[in-house]
């Protein structure tokens, strides 16, 4: 970033203050942002969204709920929804793509981006890992996957092709799930299922299905995404100050 003096604010979606939101806020705090948690109980308008953030990073969490792409719950597994937080981030999703600010969407964030865009969910199987019986992440999966050379994502990590990540999801969405208003970036080289949504209608809007914030579990050069995230911040924060 140009001028380290200056931390852009980045609005991090998320259900509650724990360990797991902690490791998204680092993530920006790392790359010279200034991180601002926003939770569905508090009351944030779209207006105060648009005014403070200079960029929005929506987080991992509880399954979009089905009725926002017309289907049901399913039957074969126990789901966990927050509908408040859905009718949030939609909302403020919304707003930030119609004013073409900088969106980084990691794992619920990148099936509620296709969501708000038009696209669907499906249950996958062997994505997940392992949970605790409190619900929380015992072991995580891991998978190789393929990221398209030429792709804004290959740009921001340095290059394309295969890569091992990180898996801790029961859903997703294939091409026939895809909004057509995204372009799959990634797949996993197992099944199919695309790993990373990008929009080419927007200077920076990418989303990851695998979990970049959690570092120990991927290699180094994912780190770049918050990095270039917070660059886009820095540049939609001047640009802002000269309105």
């Amino acid at each position: 970033m140009s001028d380290t003096s200056v931390k852009p604010t980045i609005a991090v979606t998320s259900y509650g203050l724990d360990d797991h939101t902690q490791k998204y806020v680092d993530g920006v705090e790392r790359s010279n942002g200034e991180p601002w948690v926003i939770l569905p109980d508090q009351g944030i308008s779209v207006e105060e969204f648009m005014t403070k953030a200079s960029a929005l990073v929506l987080t991992g969490g509880e399954d979009v709920h089905p009725s926002r792409y017309n289907s049901t719950p399913l039957a074969t597994r126990k789901q966990w929804f927050n509908e408040p937080r859905d009718a949030m981030e939609i909302e403020l999703l919304r707003a930030a793509l119609n004013d073409d600010m900088p969106v980084y969407a990691i794992c619920r964030g990148m099936q509620l981006l296709n969501v708000t865009l038009g696209g669907s969910l499906v249950d996958l199987e062997g994505h997940s890992g392992t949970f605790t019986d409190d619900g929380d992440i015992d072991e995580v999966a891991y998978h190789r996957i393929f990221i398209t050379p030429g792709s804004k994502l290959a740009a921001v990590v340095g290059s394309g092709g295969i890569v091992r990540v990180n898996s801790i999801h029961y859903q997703g969405m294939r091409e026939a799930q895809k909004s057509p208003l995204l372009m799959a970036s990634a797949y996993s080289l197992e099944d199919g299922v695309i790993e990373a949504l990008e929009s080419p209608n927007h200077r920076w809007v990418i989303g990851v299905q695998f979990h970049p914030e959690r570092r120990m579990e991927l290699p180094p050069h994912f780190d770049r995404l918050f990095q270039s995230l917070a660059e886009r911040a820095e540049e939609r924060f001047f640009t802002t100050q000269k309105r």
